[in-house]
């Protein structure tokens, strides 16, 4: 419902809304997340939003914590309006943010405690305060025992604890919770909620904001908004929206209020009996089915088994280990240990004939995103080897059975979520299978296509007699299976019908059942993170004690190193990356120094002599001779040349005429031919001027012998200096650091701000009060410092490897390496502006480096000699200027006096892109 008006106005002794919107819309490209949003959101309370994925919960939070751009309307937060920048630096300490994901907002290398001290030092608190305020949190959320233990070890719930410490270090007026407890298990959800409530007790006044997706955690809120489609169909407190649609569950109070369109046919789930049978064949059978992946067990010694038209269900948080059963199941992965058994036989991921019996449902959308509805179905069909003439017919079926008849020439990219959903279970259906393996297949799907997607699958099971194996997170549906079992860190605590399990254990709802199950295995294993109770501690509220610089300032250092000290840790515990930086760069220093020269030596020359006189020997014997050339057997013909000259055997034929011994002695002019390899052009222009020196020098000779000595006015002589050998390794080496120096520190710095990008962590810099500067140059810092290793590590190579020494001041040539390698990570900093994956920036990164730098920068050709474009690229990159200093230090012996011209541009280039890098740097997601 667009443009509902939502309004609690404050009467004259009540406090405004925490957050006021009006007329409120958002876009990502053609899809409208929000539409005309007005709504108030009192203070002081608990609000939560509710509704399934894609309904704009989301997008509305990320407005709110000013994470996101507004495109229009008004936004106030806290008395202002978010669109003003100054009024979001103020605000920022006064509001937390978790987005959606587990542990998104973490790092998962880091400590518990390395986490939150990160946090604590961009809000500005010094070390007392710090320590102070962590040994708190993590008292009161149960997590000081696993102070120093990675978050990326912990479950799902412990993340989300986490998470919330990370958000409550700087005590906010404002708590955003965006799907906090989605993939959590039970007990885990309700000691989240637990201390929740025990924070609000302990900070009165607090706001909390809250999107959920469980229905019965709604009902604990004091005041809901129902969203869909980007609009607000009813707020109010749960009470208020149960009286409204005169319903006894939030969850069909939802249904009651989505527009007629949407519920049009709907009929609630209807579950007829299953006809049991105890002798009945299995369709599925484990037996300790154990994964392991190294050290860590994702699951361990499983047991069930699953009867023929059964529908059972699969219970555990996210990481317990369901897929990785699933796929164990479908012959995806091979089990560690133990055996698994379909229609009773052994699971073989060759047996195509069993496999052909199963479909398998994942649990992201799965499908071809470029081929419409009919086509996905049509190639899937063929897939499973189906008899063409039947492929239509089938196709058929499946569109009327799933309800897919009008969309069938449509992308699934622009089906709505349920639709899609229908069409990965007609995909997975469409070749008749007697199994179907579903993994949350319902995850994000409104009630009504919940509910539509559940009668089908009873269908099937009661109808079809299909076994349905499937998995969830919701107890309402787990409910509906004829069995279920209870699965946690990769074991089944329990299997039985859900009656059962709550009988058995003397529990009113399935959710206390499997919370008593996990407290069990708590008690069991003693130190279970993912199940530890927290300590009850008080938590005292000192609004705004935040430290110097916190909210307010343009720039602090203590924020700036904090993302240094992070990057730092990050880095040094990831040995990929070090390996990259360090090993990396000696092996490209190897490959280049030896393998980019230009030296033309041993070139592999024979000759088609068809004069065959002494003289003629006498020519040849001339090039023979040579360091630059090795003589190969004599040619025979035409077509030997050719033939020699195709298979690479030689690089250059001379041809000598007949007569050419006779011609000489009288004066008459004769040519002799050569071919030379042209596959090369640089090479064969060497080697055509090798060949003319040498001829002339060898006629030279011939007339000094035969006419007598010569006497010359003037003769010039050719000396090199610098490099009097003209060897390629003494001017390449030099040349090959700065091309090092530019790729690698630019490849790694601008990898290092895409992947928080990837992984969402940029949206720490969006609703913290770090700077873009800030960020940028604390990201930096420790790969200027690496790269600095690198230079050390490249010189050191130089001199002891490749032989070639730096003959003057090596304290210009590290300065200037200091202001390069800045440059370098600078540019890396503005790639990482434009690109949005780890991947098109390691590309993007490597193309935009390595050509200027070889092209342009005087590597190879001198930068003088290039015109237009080319010429102002090698102008400006800072290769050129840094190459030039490289050289004069390694083979002119120059210092500072000499080469100050080429470290001024260095000095410029080093505030220019990082400015750049700023500027380009979004602080709000657009």
């Amino acid at each position: 419902m667009s443009g509902h008006t939502a309004t609690t106005a404050p009467g004259p002794f009540e406090p405004p809304p925490v957050a006021r919107l009006k007329e409120v819309n958002l876009r990502y490209g053609r899809t409208r997340a929000l539409d005309a949003i007005n709504l108030e959101i009192p203070p002081g309370r608990m609000v939560g939003v509710i509704g399934p994925d894609g309904v704009g919960k989301s997008s509305l939070f990320s407005l709110i914590a000013g994470s996101r751009a507004i495109q229009s309307g008004q936004v106030e937060v806290l008395g202002g309006s978010m669109a003003d920048r100054r009024h979001r630096r103020a605000v920022c300490p006064r509001v937390a943010y978790m987005p959606q994901g587990l542990g998104k907002n973490l790092y998962p290398t880091l400590s518990v405690f390395e986490n939150v001290d990160f946090f604590a030092r961009l809000f500005g608190h010094d070390r007392h305060e710090r320590e102070r305020r962590i040994a708190e949190l993590l008292t009161a959320t149960g997590l000081a025992p696993f102070a120093g233990r990675p978050a990326g070890k912990f479950s799902g719930g412990m993340k989300q604890k986490l998470g919330l410490c990370c958000a409550l270090i700087h005590d906010p007026d404002l708590l955003i919770l965006d799907e906090p407890t989605t993939g959590v298990d039970p007990l885990s959800r309700r000691q989240f909620w637990e201390l929740i409530d025990r924070i609000r007790g302990d900070r009165a006044g607090m706001s909390v904001l809250i999107a959920t997706a469980y229905m019965e955690e709604a009902a604990r809120f004091d005041w809901l908004v129902a969203m869909n489609a980007g609009g607000i169909l009813a707020t109010g407190t749960p009470r208020d929206l149960l009286g409204q649609t005169g319903t006894a569950s939030l969850e069909e109070a939802f249904i009651v209020l989505l527009p007629e369109s949407q519920r049009e046919g709907y009929q609630p789930v209807h579950i007829p009996p299953r006809e049991t049978d105890p002798n009945g064949e299995a369709a599925i059978e484990a037996h300790d089915l154990t994964m392991r992946f190294g050290d860590f067990i994702a699951v361990d010694h499983v047991t069930f088994r699953i009867g023929k038209g059964e529908i059972f269900g699969f219970l555990g948080s996210n990481g317990c280990g369901k897929t990785t059963t699933m796929k164990m199941l479908t012959g995806l992965l091979a089990a560690s240990e133990g055996e698994a058994r379909l229609f009773g036989r052994p699971v073989d991921p060759h047996d195509l004939d069993t496999r052909r019996r199963v479909g398998y449902m994942s649990q992201s959308f799965s499908l071809y995103s470029e081929l419409t509805v009919r086509q996905n179905l049509v190639l899937h069909a063929r897939l499973f080897g189906m008899p063409r003439e039947r492929i239509p017919g089938r196709v058929l079926e499946m569109a009327q059975r799933f309800g897919l008849n009008e969309v069938m020439c449509s992308l699934p990219d622009a089906l709505p979520l349920g639709q899609r959903q229908r069409l990965s279970l007609a995909v997975a259906m469409i070749h008749g299978p007697e199994m179907l393996i579903l993994d949350e297949p319902t995850s994000g799907v409104d009630p009504v296509a919940r509910d539509g997607f559940w009668q089908i699958m009873i269908d099937l099971a009661r109808r079809d007699k299909v076994t349905i194996f499937i998995s969830t997170h919701f107890m309402n549906e787990a409910e509906r299976c004829d069995r279920i079992s209870l699965m946690h860190a990769g074991r089944v605590l329990a299997s039985a019908a859900p009656a059962a399990l709550i009988a058995a254990r003397g529990a009113a709802t399935l959710e206390e059942a499997f919370i008593s199950h996990l407290e069990e295995a708590a008690g069991t294993a003693g130190s279970d993170p993912a199940v530890s109770e927290p300590t009850a501690s008080p938590l005292r509220h000192e609004p705004h004690a935040v430290g110097s610089g916190a909210g307010s300032g343009l720039f602090s250092l203590r924020r700036l190193f904090s993302y240094t000290r992070r990057e730092t840790l990050e880095l040094r515990r990831d040995p990929i990356r070090l390996t990259l930086a360090m090993v990396g760069s000696a092996i490209l220093m190897f490959v280049m120094g030896y393998g980019i020269t230009l030296d033309v030596e041993n070139l592999s020359f024979a000759a088609l002599d068809r004069d065959q006189t002494a003289i003629s020997r006498d020519y040849l014997l001339n090039l023979a001779g040579s360091r630059y050339f090795s003589v190969r057997p004599p040619i025979k013909d035409y077509a030997d040349l050719d033939r020699r000259m195709r298979a690479g055997e030689i690089t250059l034929a001379i041809e000598i005429p007949p007569g050419f011994a006779r011609d000489l002695r009288r004066g008459t002019r004769v040519s002799v031919g050569a071919w030379i390899d042209g596959a090369m052009p640089a090479r064969a222009e060497t080697v055509r001027g090798y060949v003319q020196g040498m001829h002339a020098h060898w006629l030279a000779t011939l007339a000094r012998q035969t006419v007598g000595e010569v006497a010359e006015a003037a003769s010039i002589e050719t000396r090199f200096r610098y490099n009097p050998d003209v060897k390629s390794l003494v001017a390449m080496v030099p040349a090959v650091i700065p091309l090092l120096l530019m790729l690698i520190p630019a490849m790694l710095t601008a990898l290092s701000v895409v992947r928080e990008k990837e992984l969402g962590s940029i949206v720490n810099l969006y609703v913290t009060p770090v700077t873009r500067l800030e960020f940028l140059v604390g990201k930096q810092i420790p790969y200027v410092a690496l790269a600095m290793l690198n230079f050390l590590l490249l010189v050191g190579l130089a001199v002891v490897l490749f032989g070639v020494p730096v003959k003057g001041s090596f304290m210009a040539l590290a300065v200037a390496a200091l202001l390069y390698v800045i440059a370098a990570t600078s540019f890396g900093l503005v790639v990482s502006a434009f690109m949005r994956s780890q991947t098109a920036a390691l590309f993007g990164t490597a193309v935009l480096t390595i050509l200027p730098a070889v092209q342009f920068s005087g590597m190879i050709d001198p930068v003088s000699s290039l015109e237009g474009a080319g010429a102002l690229i090698g102008k400006a990159y800072p290769t050129t200027h840094f190459l030039t200093i490289a050289r004069g230090t390694f083979s002119k012996g120059l210092g500072f006096t000499d080469l100050q011209a080429s470290f001024i541009p260095l000095f410029l280039a080093v505030p220019l892109l990082i400015c750049l890098g700023a500027a380009l740097l979004k602080k709000q997601e657009r």
